[in-house]
């Protein structure tokens, strides 16, 4: 009797795991176009974002103004391949998230990268500025974090883990702002 009561918990616990396999499996992955390799150490960032939270991700370069036809035909196709965000990031005259955004129905999200020229207002301008019908949404400059996690909050609406897992990081970062708020009360009871 023992030993069949350990195979069922054996066999509960595997059901379990594949089940949390499959949700996040049936999750949608994400795509993050740069418009030059200069722009990947601030893409890394919602990269590893994207990452931590277990979010399929995949990195290219293509430029709006070299490589068009190929931007095009990527998001044209995206939606078939399996994204459900695409992240685009660009610096300078930054049409990359609009050029996106024209051959698909997916949301775009654009990080406008700082450049020596303007700081960055430029790119912001540029990604922000879409004509109707065209939306991107559109994060602070070099903002690719919350670039990611507005995309994972997206995915999140239909895979029930990225839901939990964005309520999590939620709770620890309020814990934190408490814990904060707590130490700078002693430091005023100290005065």
């Amino acid at each position: 009797m023992g030993r069949l009561r350990l195979f069922c918990a054996a066999a509960c616990i595997f059901v379990n795991e594949a089940k949390e396999r499959k949700k996040m499996a049936d999750c949608k992955k994400v795509a993050v176009i740069m418009g030059s390799d200069s722009d990947f150490p601030t893409v890394s960032g919602a990269v590893k974002t994207l990452k931590s939270y277990g979010v399929p991700v995949e990195v290219h370069v293509m430029s709006a103004h070299r490589t068009p036809e190929e931007a095009a035909r990527f998001s044209s196709q995206a939606k078939a391949e399996g994204f459900g965000v695409i992240i685009a990031a660009a610096g300078k005259a930054a049409h990359l998230a609009g050029v996106l955004a024209a051959h698909t129905t997916l949301p775009v999200i654009g990080i406008p990268i700082k450049s020596s020229t303007l700081d960055g207002l430029d790119a912001l301008l540029a990604t922000v500025q879409m004509p109707k019908g065209i939306p991107v949404a559109t994060v602070a400059i070099d903002g690719a974090d919350n670039a990611a996690l507005l995309a994972v909050q997206i995915l999140a609406l239909s895979c029930e883990e990225l839901s939990e897992k964005l309520e999590t990081m939620k709770e620890q970062m309020a814990q934190g702002v408490a814990a904060k708020d707590q130490a700078i009360q002693e430091k005023v009871k100290e005065l």
